[in-house]
């Protein structure tokens, strides 16, 4: 594990926000480069780790970590699965930090990323990561292709790979979304209907370590469609502006 600096005892300035379901696997390596990551950047921050009910040795794992004195890792359990977009939604709530990373618990993302996806938010509020070239099965890469199709097509976002974890964003960002059931495909919709500038750059993607996807193909296809449909009708009817979602990251902020 990355040695700890004194991150855990200042305000954080980044929150890092990862639900784990049945991963302990690749929970030490990836928060090792998580860890890595944000002691490079130099600025305090913290790691939000969520278990979403985990049956293996996640919650335990995650625990472990976060016990350690000055340890940056927060953890966050819940007491039975509910859903990767509920773990997600939750852990942003909790965030902290000025700038809020998203990514996931199964090492597919690489943390390495993060501090050049930060660096654009100089020039617009939430960056996307693009999966230029996916490590995933033929026919789940092919599914995706076709969610982004029909996301784009209906939501008009401009954003070619929403379902990519790896997500930098301004905290005020976190202020328009709602909790989604595939809250990870939308927020980029959500972010750009409240008008704030959304932009994607390429990043890496490595094949699973450890786990298994939660998310077979009926589930993959009937899930977003669902939430689709309603963001459709939500982006045509949402009233919220940056300054709204500015003033209750503010209100908040001063408790």
């Amino acid at each position: 594990m990355a040695s700890i600096s004194a991150a855990a005892d200042r305000a954080p300035f980044f929150s890092v926000v990862i639900p784990f379901y049945n991963e302990e696997a690749a929970i030490s390596d990836l928060l090792t480069e998580v860890l890595d990551a944000m002691e490079a950047i130099g600025r305090p921050y913290e790691c939000l780790c969520v278990d979403d009910g985990s049956s293996d040795g996640t919650p335990e794992t995650l625990r472990s970590l976060a016990e350690r004195p000055g340890s940056p890792v927060r953890m966050i359990q819940f007491p039975e699965n509910r859903g990767q977009g509920a773990a997600l939604y939750r852990g942003l709530q909790e965030a902290a930090g000025e700038v809020v990373v998203t990514l996931d618990g199964d090492g597919q993302n690489h943390p390495g990323d993060i501090p050049r996806l930060s660096e654009l938010l100089e020039s617009s509020d939430l960056v996307c990561g693009i999966r230029a070239d996916r490590k995933d099965s033929w026919l789940r890469r092919s599914m995706s292709r076709l969610a982004n199709n029909v996301r784009g097509w209906l939501l008009q976002d401009g954003v070619s790979d929403a379902g990519c974890a790896l997500k930098v964003m301004r905290r005020e960002v976190v202020y328009s979304l709602i909790p989604l059931k595939t809250l990870y495909s939308f927020i980029p919709a959500m972010a750009a209907a409240a008008g704030f500038r959304v932009v994607e750059t390429p990043v890496r993607h490595r094949a699973r370590h450890g786990g298994r996807t939660s998310y077979g193909l009926l589930v993959f296809l009937w899930r977003p469609f669902i939430d689709l449909i309603g963001l459709a009708w939500y982006r045509r009817r949402c009233t919220l502006t940056p300054d709204d979602c500015r003033s209750a990251a503010a209100r908040d902020a001063t408790g």
